[in-house]
């Protein structure tokens, strides 16, 4: 085998287990949750099947003639990369206790096979030992370079520009290409068109297949659905998760009991009507900063939202129009709030999900310095947060933000933030409100008894106990995705 055929085999099949690793996270959040725990199971998958690819294709190379087993490997990788989308996808709607095996056999066998042309390719390569260390050197710096480069254009040009299934079976169809080529090459192998077939008939399964997406962004599985009751009712649906719902008729009208706790909070904390500086950490449909502009006339709300493409739907689906009073920034929420000037709001909301769980460096002492920094002297902290169970995560960040604020209160159900010891916790979304000033509390659960939330708010020594013990986050420790006990959403 010549040089260039052997790093161009090596460099592809790196780069397609690598672009197989990434787009199986992304194929897999709408069902298990774009988590620590699933990018640790995704990746471990992925290393496990390099590393049986690695050893036994070693194996194999030197008990069978290499050149027959490099196309069948590409061949039979590049059905299974077709077929994946619509496997997964599939599954995960009428058999989703089988969601994860699928998920490893999708990765074990492309991964296990791809990663063993690197042995073939080697094997074949070696026609003397005084030459094996440049050959196995050269073939391994190859491959390692391969995968950087399908690292990098998957996570910065494939991902933003093509759907996920699209680029499953792009890549499917160039793996089988590739086998094609090397085994008309070599032995004018005709065994191609079965695997050409089993390509088509994956790229038509994923049209059928469930769990599509209206639009795939950067980051999410996106849906707009309409609201049957209401003709200007939409819900954003990212992953499976409604993030957001949006009259876009009527910003004044909040579906989801969260948002309404967040409006009467806010609207106790400043006199009715006047316009506010304030600034959001998180996006999705906007609803809040539509309901600021609308009740509160020359209110200018910045908005920092991860996900162009949700920002694009916001314009083009649940209108969004400029005259709005809502400037939007495509960047992170970390890193919009150091642009900020200090003491420049009046008000911040913290209303960032990744996910089912607020991303962790924006959990932190850190980042609340950050929050108070932007903050005036009057200014108001009001936060969205999601927990379940033990409600870890919520003590843990309640105790952060009470090392930070002077005045700390939490907003949720009587029997979640400690107020009814007689139920049961259920967990679900609490908000919590931090600030250096007093807020009126009395006038914000008349506000939340107006809305018909039938929370309550817990501060003082209520607050106190139900933090309990619970460690502050910092960026050296914020083990969010583990203190935050998982379930299932149907909201934000």
């Amino acid at each position: 085998m010549g040089p260039r055929t052997a790093a161009v085999l090596v460099f592809g099949s790196s780069a397609a287990v690598l672009v197989v690793e990434i787009v199986a996270l992304r194929l897999l959040a709408p069902y298990l949750g774009l988590t620590l725990e699933t990018s640790t199971v995704v990746i471990g998958i992925a290393l496990a099947a390099i590393a049986a690819g690695s050893w036994l294709g070693g194996r194999f190379a030197d008990q069978l003639d290499p050149r027959r087993l490099i196309g069948p490997s590409l061949g039979v990788s590049g059905v299974v990369v077709a077929l994946t989308p619509a496997a997964l996808r599939t599954t995960a709607e009428w058999a989703p206790g089988l969601l994860l095996l699928t998920a490893m056999l999708t990765i074990l066998v492309p991964g296990g096979l791809l990663s063993a042309v690197t042995p073939f390719v080697t094997k074949l390569r070696l026609t003397s030992l005084a030459e094996t260390g440049t050959v196995v050197g050269r073939l391994s710096g190859v491959g390692t370079l391969g995968a950087i480069v399908g690292t990098v254009l998957t996570g910065f040009v494939l991902v933003a520009r093509l759907p996920v299934s699209g680029i499953l079976i792009g890549l499917g169809s160039m793996l089988v290409v590739g086998a094609a080529l090397f085994e008309w090459r070599t032995r004018g192998w005709r065994g191609t068109s079965a695997l050409a077939l089993a390509v088509v008939a994956g790229g038509l399964a994923t049209l059928v297949a469930p769990g599509g997406c209206d639009t795939e962004t950067r980051y999410h599985c996106a849906r707009v659905v309409a609201d049957p009751d209401r003709s200007g009712g939409r819900t954003l649906v990212l992953d499976g998760v409604r993030h957001s719902y949006v009259d876009v008729d009527d910003p004044t009208h909040l579906e989801f009991a969260y948002v309404r706790a967040i409006a009467a909070v806010v609207d106790a904390a400043f006199p009715a009507r006047e316009p506010l500086a304030a600034h959001h950490v998180g996006g999705g449909g906007l609803t809040f900063p539509r309901y600021l502009a609308a009740t509160r006339p020359g209110t200018h709300s910045l908005v920092s939202e991860i996900d162009g493409g949700v920002v694009a739907i916001d314009r083009d689906d649940l209108g969004l129009k400029a005259q709005d009073g809502i400037d939007v920034r495509v960047e992170d929420g970390r890193l919009g709030l150091r642009r900020l000037d200090a003491a420049s709001r009046d008000l911040v909301v913290g209303d960032a999900f990744g996910g089912v769980s607020v991303p962790w460096h924006l959990t932190t002492a850190e980042a609340m310095a950050e929050v108070r920094r932007v903050l005036d002297e009057d200014g108001v902290y009001v936060a969205n947060l999601i927990d379940h169970g033990a409600l870890a995560f919520a003590r843990a960040e309640v105790a952060t933000l009470s090392a930070t604020f002077e005045h700390v209160a939490v907003v949720g159900e009587p029997a979640d933030i400690g107020l009814d010891p007689t139920a049961t916790s259920r967990g679900g979304n609490l908000i919590v409100l931090a600030s250096d000033r007093k807020v009126d509390l009395r006038a914000a659960q008349e506000g939340l008894d107006a809305r018909r939330t039938g929370w309550k708010i817990a501060t003082g020594d209520d607050l106190t106990s139900w933090v309990g013990d619970a460690r502050q986050l910092t960026d050296d420790r914020a083990p969010v995705d583990q203190l935050l006990q998982p379930y299932k959403p149907t909201e934000r």
